[in-house]
């Protein structure tokens, strides 16, 4: 038996666990969250990472759990539409959910050790980092200089109770901030991002609430409505981090899955899609090969790809966040709005 120490029991490390042999891998998970956590936004899982639940056996029932993520609009703060986009068979599963699912899949032969890990496992068998933007597999492989960075923008969320009507769904981008609102299974996901100094670790909930409340007195009265219907207790609060730029994710018996490797801004939408399919890949790569050739293997496929969604997830993110170019933007977005609008009409009239 070859043995494995995942670090982190979250969306990487469970599904890692639940995809490696259990024939052939001694595995434990370390993990310092005594139990799953119960609130959540929801997730949009692309069709690459749908693939990859599927690998783990769970893709039909977070379908059962999810609803279709089918149409939105990028929107003014009114609520007034600038371009209209139509969901690519997108599902949407809040992260408990998906927690939970994947914490079914893990094989009962799996350990769990809780508690705060400080000091890597032993050498002789392999460790996996899937412990975050914070990373101490990443710090012990790469150094303080691969370091997590805040960024200056807060991220709060939640699901409130209530579908929302379709014209309402889509990103309200105004001037520095977004707002979000989506579909979820049994009420509305929102979302909301802005420039603020209020903290950098914890951050009071109800705090943050009271301040996006203010920032965005502004837009619709479908946002103002979701906002005056969340609470502490439904509501997550956060500074979004990031990593820094890696041109590897293995470095002699250890090797980092999501964000460890490449947490990056959520604007594509991409972090937890791309932690699954890390997961799985690096499983069925270790399931098939011996471990140099699997540690190989997953960079060449993994490295370049999440590095680039790195990157432009971060260029998104300076489009939709844009201060002082957000008059420009807006123009632009409407014409290209036209431009697809158009189109699809001439689509379906040739039809």
């Amino acid at each position: 038996m070859e043995k494995v120490d995942i670090i982190g029991g979250g969306i990487a490390g469970l599904a890692l666990a639940g995809i490696l042999d259990p024939g052939r891998f001694d595995v434990t998970i370390h993990e310092q969250r005594p139990e799953l956590p119960t609130v959540g936004t929801t997730l949009a899982m692309w069709p690459a990472a749908q693939q990859a639940l599927s690998e783990l056996g769970i893709l039909g029932a977070v379908r059962s759990r999810g609803a279709m993520i089918k149409a939105g609009a990028l929107r003014r703060p009114s609520g007034e539409p600038l371009l209209s986009m139509e969901g690519k068979g997108l599902l949407g599963v809040s992260r408990p959910e998906l927690l939970r699912l994947l914490d079914m899949a893990v094989p009962r032969s799996v350990r769990r050790e809780m508690g705060r890990v400080d000091h890597l496992p032993g050498a002789a068998g392999l460790t996996v980092g899937a412990d975050g933007v914070n990373s101490i597999v990443r710090r012990n492989i790469r150094g303080r200089q691969s370091s997590a960075k805040p960024t200056p923008f807060l991220a709060v969320r939640g699901v409130i109770p209530g579908t929302p009507l379709p014209q309402d769904i889509g990103e309200y981008w105004g001037r520095g901030q977004i707002f979000g609102l989506a579909p979820a299974g049994g009420g509305s996901n929102w979302y909301a991002s802005f420039r603020s100094d209020l903290g950098s670790e914890r951050i009071e909930v109800a705090e943050a609430l009271e301040v996006t409340r203010s920032r965005y007195a502004n837009h619709s009265r479908a946002v103002q409505d979701v906002l005056a219907t969340a609470t502490p207790e439904n509501s997550l609060a956060q500074r979004i981090w990031i990593s820094p730029p890696l041109a590897r994710y293995a470095q002699g018996n250890a090797v980092l899955v999501g964000d460890a490797a490449h947490a990056m801004t959520p604007n594509l939408g991409r972090g937890a899609c791309e932690a699954l399919i890390d997961a799985v890949t690096l499983g069925k790569l270790l399931n098939e090969l011996p471990k140099e050739k699997a540690l190989a293997a997953y960079g060449r496929k993994r490295v370049m790809r999440t590095q680039l969604l790195r990157i432009a997830s971060s260029l998104m993110g300076s489009v939709a966040l844009a201060q002082g170019a957000q008059p420009l933007r807006d123009v632009l977005l409407k014409q290209v709005g036209k431009r697809v609008s158009g189109a699809r009409e001439r689509a379906e009239t040739s039809k």
